[in-house]
């Protein structure tokens, strides 16, 4: 099942019952339809069977890890991915982000939380094109840095000429420090970027949101090649946030 058909599609790979139970209920109320999976072989079949346009995995599973299952669906999907879990290790939620991850959320998780950050990521996705699976011929006409070009209409940025590719959540914060021409971008405010729903629901930016978003802005620098001692394009204001250069 295609999901630009009538039906929103979303897979849930978790083998806690309630938990999976909980999930399944706040995406059918969402306006899902619901495909379940208590491994991680069995949701990326699902996956690779309906095309979901969310897909939410536990890193705990029976068989193989959720890194593994995100890992093996990047294969072939661009379902927007959002991993759970119990641990807060920060090397685990590097690990979720680096396998392809768009967000990971630790457990216990409130429903109507893990609800706003699925449909943050949704609107973010869906205010424009989705990331383009084939190199354009031109570059269209947008924000050249040099030898870093960063589309916006597209999604895509390229780096002496050769794409990058950058997962959304990625995409969407190197677009926000590089729109902001030089200026501060605070850690908070990158974050509200990403979950601006958060205080409807009595959130506010927490440091682990903070944290979640160095590891977004580190996993950027891996990929455009930028030192974080040196850095030609993200420097970080210490205590601060961000500032987008191309020196």
């Amino acid at each position: 099942m295609d999901h630009t058909g009538g039906h929103r599609v979303a897979v849930v790979v978790e083998d806690d019952d309630l938990i999976r139970e909980v999930i399944e209920v706040m995406l059918q109320q969402a306006g899902f339809i619901v495909h379940p999976a208590v491994t991680g072989a069995q949701g990326v079949a699902l996956v690779k069977a309906h095309q979901p346009i969310v897909t939410t995995v536990d890193v705990s599973l029976p068989d193989i890890d959720g890194f593994e299952v995100v890992r093996l669906v990047r294969t072939f999907s661009d379902t927007v991915v959002v991993m759970l879990t119990a641990r807060v290790d920060e090397a685990d939620t590097l690990m979720g982000l680096e396998a392809g991850a768009d967000e990971y959320v630790t457990k216990p998780f409130r429903p109507r939380e893990l609800r706003a950050r699925i449909d943050a990521l949704l609107r973010r996705i869906g205010r424009s094109a989705p990331a383009a699976t084939e190199e354009p011929d031109e570059p269209a006409p947008g924000t050249v840095d040099g030898r870093l070009e960063v589309d916006t209409a597209r999604r895509t940025v390229r780096l002496g000429g050769e794409l990058v590719h950058l997962t959304r959540t990625e995409f969407d914060l190197l677009a926000a420090l590089h729109g902001a021409r030089g200026r501060l971008v605070a850690k908070g405010d990158l974050a509200g970027l990403l979950w601006p729903d958060q205080h409807r629901y009595g959130g506010e930016v927490t440091e682990a949101d903070r944290r979640t978003v160095e590891v977004h802005v580190a996993n950027v620098r891996r990929k455009l090649g930028d030192s974080p001692t040196s850095p030609r394009f993200i420097h970080t204001v210490r205590g601060m946030g961000y500032r987008f250069e191309d020196a």
